[in-house]
């Protein structure tokens, strides 16, 4: 008989040890004859179950699969598994969301703050030519934020500055981000 090590289910038997003829190698038995649920014959490595032995042992010592000898544990074990992906999806599908509506509400926050600079400079421009300078820059952002614009102007001396305050818009209701407030300063061309 050949020498059989551990490392083939934690008890020091392979599958099919007892009715086991030796085949020359040391280490080697010929599984498949007598072996639990053994569907093959050839070599395998003791420990290590080929495709259609026993499939008792993993190579590791003292560990063991548990239910491989079967067919129909196989099955039992996919049918039960099935739909587990679809759970764990729907389980991380808030999270997914939450992280989504944070990345488009950092978007919104920055778009908003370049916009009330874009109406800054528009309004400090047209203040400096004495020109309508709170409409200037109510047309300078764009028409969906145009309505939590205002734009103060305050003249001193030879120079213009304008306060743009933009609302920020919140995705989430109740949410209040306050508004994205940039400033222009522009010396008086009259």
């Amino acid at each position: 008989m050949a020498r059989i090590r551990k490392g083939d289910g934690g008890d020091g038997r392979a599958a099919g040890a007892t009715a086991s003829r030796p085949t020359g190698r040391t280490g080697r038995v010929r599984v498949g004859t007598a072996g639990i649920g053994a569907a093959g014959t050839g070599k395998a490595r003791v420990g290590a179950a080929r495709a259609g032995t026993a499939g008792i042992g993993t190579g590791r010592v003292g560990t063991a699969r548990v239910g491989t000898a079967g067919v129909g544990t196989a099955r039992i074990r996919k049918a039960r598994d099935r739909g587990q992906v679809a759970i764990e999806y729907i389980g991380f599908l808030p999270i997914l969301l939450l992280v989504a509506l944070a990345a488009v509400q950092l978007g919104l926050i920055a778009y908003t703050a370049q916009q009330a600079g874009t109406a800054a400079r528009a309004g400090a421009r047209s203040a400096s030519l004495a020109g309508p300078h709170e409409a200037d820059c109510r047309a300078a952002v764009s028409s969906w934020l145009a309505d939590g614009t205002s734009c103060p102007a305050s003249i001193g001396g030879d120079e213009v500055t304008v306060t743009a305050s933009v609302q920020i818009p919140s995705l989430v209701p109740g949410w209040d981000f306050g508004p994205a407030v940039k400033t222009a300063t522009m010396p008086r061309d009259h």
